[in-house]
């Protein structure tokens, strides 16, 4: 495992885009949607609603439908869910190597913009998420801000402008079928702890709890 030491930070051999999925991916074995309904005791309705979603509902009808689940939801009960999520060790210490090395990280996921912008405090560069109102819910989601997979690739691609990159450049971490899209553009692919569809098309694989291990396949290599 990589060790970085503060006073000597090292030279990046190539400038790098670091894409990461959330749910599934930094979270173990669980998501966003799952850690704020576990804080409302909703574990059966909200798993009801993934079911929904791997049979095909579509992400903003999801977000709909879980934003009436949460009517009632809390600040508290967000920070409680963002704290107690099983996230994968390491994330703090794999943002700070690829910022050491002049690289860049960035976090693409479908899940609400209030649970994903608490990443930012972890040191990572940008984060992307759905654009949910803000809690405590006064007004309804808007479908237009709902992200799906489609998504992922088009900000994967602003961000490439954004920073002066190519798709040579990136490396993605994903688990499931909303990363399939982006796997199959980016050449750098970390299926993490991930399910049957990235089965095939990713070029490494790691399963785990720590995502130091998860970087160390892909650290040192050619971008």
């Amino acid at each position: 495992m990589f060790h970085v030491k503060p006073s000597e930070p090292m030279e990046s051999r190539h400038g790098r885009l670091h894409l990461f999925d959330l749910d599934g991916t930094l979270i173990r074995g669980s998501a966003a949607a799952v850690e704020i309904s576990r804080q409302l005791g909703l574990l059966e309705e909200i798993a009801a609603l993934e079911e929904g979603f791997l049979r095909g509902l579509t992400p903003d009808e999801f977000a709909v439908r879980a934003r009436d689940l949460w009517s009632t939801l809390t600040p508290k009960q967000v920070d409680d869910a963002f704290e107690g999520a099983p996230w994968l060790t390491g994330i703090r210490e794999v943002w700070a190597d690829i910022k050491a090395r002049g690289e860049r990280c960035a976090v693409i996921s479908l899940s609400p913009d209030f649970f994903v912008e608490r990443l930012l405090d972890w040191g990572v560069d940008t984060v992307h998420g759905s654009r949910w109102p803000a809690v405590p819910f006064t007004e309804p989601i808007h479908r237009p801000g709902i992200l799906d997979a489609a998504a992922k690739v088009r900000i994967a691609r602003e961000l490439c402008a954004e920073y002066g990159m190519e798709w040579a450049d990136c490396v993605a971490y994903g688990d499931s079928m909303s990363d399939a899209a982006l796997f199959a553009i980016v050449r750098d692919t970390v299926a993490v702890n991930a399910d049957h569809h990235l089965a095939g098309i990713s070029r490494h694989s790691y399963s785990g709890g720590d995502l130091r291990e998860a970087y160390d396949l892909v650290r040192n290599s050619a971008a």
